[in-house]
């Protein structure tokens, strides 16, 4: 008979504790972009529904925007950093592969043997941190994780591209996760594709790109740098086809209908694809849409819970009310749960 292990002590209920957010401070209007791209103000809003977009300056890095944004979900959680037991942070813009940012930014909030790791699935990034947070809390592993979702995208943009330099952002959001009387955080609906990685992908990975460059050295010839590249209309067919059966699935896990939503919170992608889950879920029109997207772009990771924060700020959603959050993008990967909302500073 083997030697018994014990197990963690779990808890009933999840949720979604504080939530805060970090925006860049440069503003970077449609003017700013269309010349190099040869587009209009008109054409980007019409094709997108943006308007404006934040990008990040030299020290506004992924681990400041992180402790920022972290800094206020702890205060609004009502909770300090030495009560965090894990760091999950979110990004596909982290420029090394070691060590991880959220380590980082676990030290940077004065956390001491903390756990933490980044997660790389895209624009899904958040919604899938949420889920393994959720777990950890549930399975009594921690008391409390910190869920951060981030990007410098404007980083791995080629400013001259037309399908993608008008499009992501840069900035941070972050939830604390805990135990809660009643679930806050339904389960998750999610998936992947990787049959689709060429919808969103980086052009050339880094061998390829040290091996152009010796080449280039040895010739005296030049070379470019990897750039994000997005086959836009694969994406927009994708996720106005296949997503509706996500939100129904995390709708239906959670035990809710539609109806029961006081707020839609997707991944701001595309204004279009946003208005078409709307239109194809049904959804009333008591419920409160997020369409952060205009005026912050696309943020990847970081996206969900900046829209979320938009919602509560404006006051088109309140603490406590139940949303349907839902990521998709590159991988292409997808993830959505009903939460309650969490309050902010």
């Amino acid at each position: 008979m083997p030697t018994p292990i014990a197990t963690s002590i779990p808890i009933t209920h999840t949720g979604i504790l504080g939530l805060g957010v970090y925006r860049p401070r440069r503003v970077v209007p449609n003017s700013e972009i269309v010349e190099a791209i040869d587009s209009s103000d008109e054409w980007i809003k019409t094709r997108s529904g943006i308007a404006a977009r934040h990008w990040a300056e030299d020290d506004e890095t992924i681990v400041s925007m992180s402790t920022a944004a972290a800094r206020d979900a702890l205060t609004a959680a009502g909770i300090t950093a030495d009560q965090v037991d894990a760091v999950l942070l979110a990004t596909s813009s982290q420029m090394v592969l070691g060590p991880s940012a959220g380590a980082v930014v676990a030290t940077e909030l004065g956390m001491h043997d903390t756990a933490a790791y980044d997660i790389s699935a895209g624009c899904a990034g958040f919604c899938y941190a949420l889920a393994d947070a959720a777990n950890l809390v549930r399975s009594g592993q921690a008391r409390h994780v910190l869920v951060i979702g981030v990007e410098r995208l404007s980083d791995l943009l080629d400013r001259t591209d037309r399908g993608t330099a008008f499009i992501f952002a840069d900035g941070a959001g972050a939830v604390v996760v805990g135990a809660a009387e009643q679930e806050g955080i339904g389960p998750v609906a999610w998936g992947s594709d990787g049959s689709r990685t060429s919808a969103i992908k980086q052009d050339k990975d880094f061998q390829e790109y040290f091996a152009e460059v010796a080449a280039a050295e040895a010739s005296g010839g030049t070379t470019v740098r990897p750039y994000i590249r997005m086959n836009g209309t694969e994406v927009f067919r994708w996720a106005v086809t296949f997503l509706e059966q996500a939100c129904r699935e995390a709708l239906k896990l959670a035990g809710v209908t539609a109806a029961d939503l006081d707020a839609f919170v997707p991944h701001q992608a595309n204004i279009r694809i946003t208005d078409a889950l709307v239109r194809t879920l049904d959804l009333p029109d008591t419920v409160a849409v997020a369409r952060d997207i205009v005026d912050t772009g696309n943020t990847s990771a970081a996206s969900i819970p900046m829209a979320m924060e938009q919602l509560l700020r404006s006051g088109a959603a309140e603490p406590g009310q139940t949303a349907l959050l839902l990521g998709f993008g590159a991988g292409l990967a997808y993830a959505g749960q009903v939460v309650h909302l969490p309050p902010i500073v």
